[in-house]
């Protein structure tokens, strides 16, 4: 069930009408948009970037002369795919610009918070051969050139990018001392390289210290940039006034909701805390089973046959960490429901299904984050599922966790958009989520909010894009149940939303109900 591969007569026919022509145009482009390199260091210096812009509008002409109007909905959907990445690339170089912009661009710990350079040193098995030893001294070296290399790039440097790179300096001298943990059995040669490149990330850090009150630039890129960004790279039909107007509804109902539930339960005694981490583990084994059980009795969706135990998320009060709840422990300790649906039945599901789709556009992982109003939205989504379909009839208290985390993503979307807006600050930024956030649950100063900011800062619209990709998805079940009619089915609906891959919803919304006025917008 939720098979994703290609069988050679689909192949075939993909090839008929000139669909090959745009797989092989897509792979060129896969391989044209990595950096070149120079003794084995990622070249992202202004002459190479340079040149690279001036080579992107050439794959653009060349796809714009691929004639798809003919093709059938599945195809043109890939094409839009295509299109939006080479658009994204654009971006990259007129208004992101991560290599001269943002400091943490150079930290490879910085991966999943934003652009990240090429070239991260990776053990792929341990004991490595000889010549995997070689290449990965190689790729060590590499770094303190890179670093150095960053130095002469960071010409136009955000104050504020360069405050999270500060920030965080801590976790990427953790990654390579872990490597060094890694490499300490079978390869302690290597020990003395791991050395040298955390020296050389210390000296970036003293290096950015020195010339902080030099970086000047906005954090934000403004609100034309970021209207040019939702339409042309993530296929978004909204402007950032209506998303500024939808997302601020999208708090207000979820406050007064909560509102409203709390008093339902006034009676109700409170939910009990967790004490200890073995409570914690088997509450959420106990919780797992629970949505698993409850999604088969209501056939809500179909759990691949493939499934495996997406992990516990570690307990807050645990001897390594500081003994402090954040947010989502704060959520996590009194119930955990929200946050199974959102990554075991969200996030892992999709990465699973991802790592075995075989298409050849969609089976790729998306580039300049195209994929995440889908990812995220998908996940908060489920949330939203779950809720209307009952799952908390047995457990109503814990229905007020599920609103205050929908509130608490509103506001951090809210600060998505004043920042990019340039109405906020990383200060201002901060300081709104820790006062909006039901019950200040998000710590002041803690590792929720400066990664939250850090990820929506250097990756613009990632908030934003949750709470939309989540009004998306809802919109799109009405849609297709008015398409359908007598024929929708919910979990039916479900499975082939996610079969059609991490795409633009626009696209999924055209190809699962032949609806095309998002699309005409956006083309």
């Amino acid at each position: 069930m939720l098979g994703l591969a290609v069988s050679a007569q689909e192949s075939n026919d993909l090839h008929a009408n000139g669909y090959g022509e745009l797989t092989t145009l897509f792979e060129e482009f896969r391989g044209f948009q990595r950096p070149k390199q120079s003794d084995g260091v990622p070249d992202y210096t202004a002459p190479a970037m340079a040149e690279q812009f001036k080579k992107v509008q050439g794959y653009q002409e060349r796809l714009s002369e691929i004639d798809v109007a003919e093709w059938p909905v599945a195809q043109q959907v890939d094409y839009h795919v295509v299109r939006a990445e080479m658009n994204g690339l654009e971006f990259e170089h007129r208004v992101r610009i991560p290599w001269a912009r943002d400091p943490s661009f150079y930290l490879f710990s910085a991966a999943g918070a934003g652009p990240t350079a090429a070239g991260r040193p990776r053990i792929a098995n341990l004991p490595m051969s000889e010549t995997d030893v070689v290449a990965f001294k190689t790729q060590l070296q590499s770094v303190s050139g890179l670093l150095q290399q960053a130095r002469k790039n960071l010409i136009e440097a955000s104050g504020d990018l360069a405050r999270f790179t500060l920030h965080f300096l801590d976790d990427e001298v953790a990654l390579y001392r872990d490597l060094a943990a890694q490499l300490s059995k079978h390869h302690p040669r290597l020990l003395a390289d791991v050395d040298t490149v955390i020296a050389a990330v210390q000296d970036y850090g003293t290096w950015l210290e020195a010339n902080l009150s030099t970086m000047n630039a906005p954090a934000g890129i403004g609100k034309e940039n970021y209207n040019w960004w939702l339409k042309n790279v993530h296929l978004v039909p909204y402007t950032w006034d209506e998303l500024y107007a939808s997302l601020t509804r999208e708090f207000e109902h979820a406050v007064g909701a909560l509102k409203i539930v709390e008093h339902r339960n006034r009676d109700l005694p409170p939910l009990e805390l967790v004490s200890s981490a073995e409570e914690y583990a088997q509450r959420w084994r106990n919780d797992e089973q629970y949505m698993f059980d409850f999604i088969r009795k209501n056939e809500l969706f179909t759990v691949p046959d493939y499934y495996t135990e997406y992990g516990l998320d570690q307990w807050w009060n645990a001897k390594e960490r500081n003994g402090a709840q954040d947010f989502f422990e704060q959520c996590r300790d009194r119930d955990m429901l929200a946050e199974i649906a959102h990554n075991t039945f969200g996030h892992h599901i999709d990465a699973m299904m991802l790592r075995r789709d075989e298409r050849p556009i969609r089976g790729q992982r998306r580039l300049y984050d195209i994929d995440m109003i889908r990812n995220e939205g998908m996940a908060f989504g489920l949330e939203e599922v779950f809720l209307h379909a009952g799952i908390y009839e047995e457990r109503p208290r814990a229905e007020e966790i599920n609103l205050i985390a929908k509130a608490f993503r509103a506001v951090r979307g809210l600060a998505d958009l004043n920042i990019h807006s340039n109405e906020f600050n990383l200060s201002d930024a901060l300081e709104f989520c820790y006062e909006e956030t039901p019950y200040h649950w998000m710590l002041k100063e803690g590792h929720e909010v400066w990664f939250e900011m850090q990820t929506t800062t250097r990756a613009p619209g990632w908030h934003m894009g949750m709470v939309l990709g989540r009004i998306q998805i809802m919109n799109l079940i009405g849609d297709a149940a008015r398409v359908r009619g007598d024929d929708f089915v919910l979990g039916e609906f479900l499975d082939e939303y996610r079969a059609l891959g991490m795409i633009p919803i626009a696209l999924i919304r055209w190809e699962m109900t032949g609806l095309d006025d998002e699309v005409r917008k956006l083309w």
